[in-house]
Order: structure tokens, then sequence, then C-alpha cells
């Protein structure tokens, strides 16, 4: 560890605020219904976030009525450390009520929620500030939820604790009840960041369907090996400020890949920020969680166009990754994954057309042998969506998903040609 970060690492937190504004009049808290402690308070009407004194790189929107702003105010206890809950957020006025109402249900609520609005034209700001979340408005931002991450992170981390905790969630996402409180009690030595079980939301018809019954599928995994999982997921995280503040010293120290160049705890120059965020976490020692308890609802992709374009840049975002760290004993398994993805596709290409050329040529004869690996996979599928209920199982065993995997099979392969290539990337 490098004399800059050690120095970052271990120098005094600054004074933290009730509030990123002007003080307030003591305010009143509200008790959670489950447990009985003081919580903090989330009427509406909260001012906005952080302001400062360079406009060129925030706005700050004033809003009305500062005493009805959230504080903390609990019995002496030991120290948990406050949370901040960040919400980067661009035209999210369909769902962005949803998660703060979502926020202000949880049994252990944020100290202050924030909603990041970048480069919004609709009305997101307006109903976040009527549902009681404070505003932070980005000027300039032109590097999507990774950029609006970091300038908000920018003028948060030096009011922030080395105890204090930050969750960043998406806004079109929404989550469960007891989310924060079992991140909490996870949060706990060596662990810097718990990320969220999700399932998808209603809607999309088949192609809905379809990823609603992959994420079932995901969760089974990560509950089955006990919160263990390869990324923390951007749709919702909650991370410790200290180690947030690390990253940024290491980005500038160079023990770490630089970023924006400016200590930004968010890589803005890579397709999928939450997998290299992963990397650098992991690199600085800490490891990732996602308890099964902290569970979570979030958008599904409604098209098969818009589930291309999400898949394809997050495989390509995570073959990049793995490029721009280098094989360590950290990226090894990740390296692991790409080559057994890669085969499995190789595969898929060499079956597919062994039974094109068995159907053309009249050499088609049934095999004990494959019919006895289809039954395999048939099991397989109905077993491990158990948890959508019998009418879903009975629904697996035709195969139907088969569409699906080779819709992502093919998907993987574009990815990795054009990382190969270095096509120009777009999303």
């Amino acid at each position: 560890m490098t004399t800059a970060l050690r120095s970052r690492t271990h120098a005094p937190a600054r004074a933290r605020r009730t509030s990123w504004e002007a003080m307030p009049e003591p305010l009143p808290t509200r008790r959670s219904r489950r447990t009985g402690r003081r919580t903090v308070s989330t009427a509406a009407g909260a001012t906005a976030l952080l302001e400062r004194s360079n406009a060129a790189t925030t706005t700050v929107v004033a809003e009305p009525a500062p005493d009805a702003l959230p504080t903390r105010r609990g019995r002496k206890a030991p120290r948990t450390g406050g949370l901040v809950a960040a919400l980067p957020a661009h035209n999210e006025e369909a769902g962005i009520a949803a998660a703060i109402q979502g926020l202000q249900n949880q049994t252990s609520p944020p100290d202050h929620i924030v909603v990041i609005a970048d480069n919004c034209t609709d009305r997101t700001v307006e109903i976040a500030r009527a549902h009681g979340a404070e505003v932070f408005i980005t000027t300039g931002n032109t590097h999507k939820k990774a950029g609006a991450l970091n300038q908000f992170l920018a003028e948060a981390l030096p009011h922030l604790r080395e105890d204090d905790l930050v969750l960043v969630q998406d806004a079109d996402s929404a989550l469960d009840p007891d989310f924060l409180e079992i991140a909490r009690k996870n949060l706990r030595g060596k662990i810097g960041a718990v990320g969220g079980v999700f399932r998808g939301s209603e809607g999309g018809g088949f192609v809905g369907h379809l990823q609603r019954n992959e994420y079932a599928r995901y969760a089974r995994d990560v509950q089955r090996l006990g919160g263990k999982c390869l990324v923390v997921t951007g749709t919702a995280a909650v991370m410790k400020a200290g180690m947030l503040r690390q990253i940024g010293a290491a980005r500038l120290a160079g023990e770490l890949p630089a970023g924006d160049g400016r200590g930004g705890v968010y890589d803005t120059s890579v397709l999928t920020e939450d997998n290299e965020l992963t990397f650098a976490i992991r690199h600085l020692g800490y490891d990732v969680l996602s308890p099964a308890g902290c569970t979570l609802v979030t958008e599904i992709m409604p098209t098969w166009t818009d589930l291309w374009k999400q898949r394809l840049r997050w495989k390509r975002g995570a073959v990049e990754n793995c490029v721009q760290y280098g094989v360590t004993r950290i990226t090894w398994p990740y390296w692991g994954r790409q080559l057994l993805t890669m085969t499995g596709c190789v595969i898929t290409y060499v079956y597919l057309a062994t039974i094109v050329y068995a159907v053309f040529f009249n050499s088609f004869t049934v095999q004990p042998f494959w019919l006895g690996v289809t039954a395999i996979f048939v099991i397989e599928r109905i077993v491990t969506v158990r948890h959508r209920g019998w009418r879903y199982m009975l629904a697996a065993g035709l195969m139907y998903e088969l569409v699906i995997d080779l819709f992502l099979q093919i998907v993987h392969t574009k990815a990795y040609l054009d990382a190969l290539t270095r096509r120009r990337r777009d999303w």
C-alpha cells in the first residue's frame, strides 16, 4: 500500500453533518414498527443536497421546508454508522416514487434519500421532491450513471465517517422491507459491499417471463452458495464509506485503473461499472456478498431488442474488465467463466450443425445416450424454478426456454467478436 493510500485511509473523517444543507431545527423521528427503535423521519419537502460553491460542477435545487429534513436521533447504543441512499436517475418518472417509498418503508430506513437527477427532462425531480427525497442535480455529465455517481460521491464522502454506509440503488428498482436491515448486519469484517438478489418486474410478455425465470435461477444459485457472488449488483448495493474513499485514493495512486482520472469511485471508461467496482473492491482486500434476504424487484427488458442491447453491454463489459485487470488471483475465476462461456457457444453451434446435417442427409436417429442427457436438462429446468411455483415448473419441462438460451449464446458470441475487433462501443 502506498503512502498516499495509507494517509487517505487513516486520515480522520470530517465532522459529520446531520444533513447536506444548513443545520435544521431538532426534528421528530419515528419508530420502526417491527423493531421498536427510533429511526429516520422521511417526510416530504426536504431541501436540496450539497450546495457547492463551484456551480460548474453541480447545480443545486433549493426546496422549501427545511424542517422536514430527515435526521437521525437514536438512543445511545453501539454505533453502526449512518446510511445515505443514492438513486441515480435519468428520466425515471415512472418508477422513482416506488423506489423512494421502498426506502421509506424499510425496517431500518436510511438517514438520507438522495435522488441524483442526471440530465432529466421529465418529472423525475418533481416527483422525487413530492415524495420526500433530497435532490442532487448533475451538471455537464456525459458519463451516464458512473459519472453521475462520481459527482455526488465527490461531495458526499468527505462528510461521512469510516463506518457510515452508502446505498447505491437503480431508480427503476424497489427494495423489499428488510433489505437494509439485513445488509447492515452483513457488512462486517472484510465484507466491503452487500448486494441484492433481484427478481424481475411484471410485464414484457414472453421475453419478460423468460427473464423472470432467469432471475429466479440466479437467486437460487446465490442462496445455495450462502450469498457468495461474482458481482455486487448495480441494482442495489450497500457499501462502506471508508472503503469507497480507499478506492478513490487507490485510483489516484495507480494501484487500481485510473477510472475518470480524478479519483472518482466509479470507472467512467467501462461498459459495466458495477463489475469493475467489484474487481476494485476485491483487489483492495475486501469481499462482496449477496445475502438471501436482501431482495428487491427490478425492471426487466420489455422487448428482445432491449434485452439484446442490455446483455451485449453486460457481456462485452465483463470481458473488457478482465482484460483491463489482467490475470490476477482475483480475476482468474472470471477468466475461467469466460472460457467456459466461449466453449459453450462453440459446442452449441456444433450440436445444432450436426442436427441440421442429419436431417438433410436422412441420417437422423435417436440415441439413448443423448436422450439421457436431454432428460437431465429437462429436470434441471424444472427444479431450478421451483421457487416460482408448480405451474412454472410444469411449463419449464417443455424446454421452451431453449429460445433464450440460444439467444444469449448468440449475444455472447457477438460480444466476444466486438471485443476482439475493438468495435465501437455504444449504449
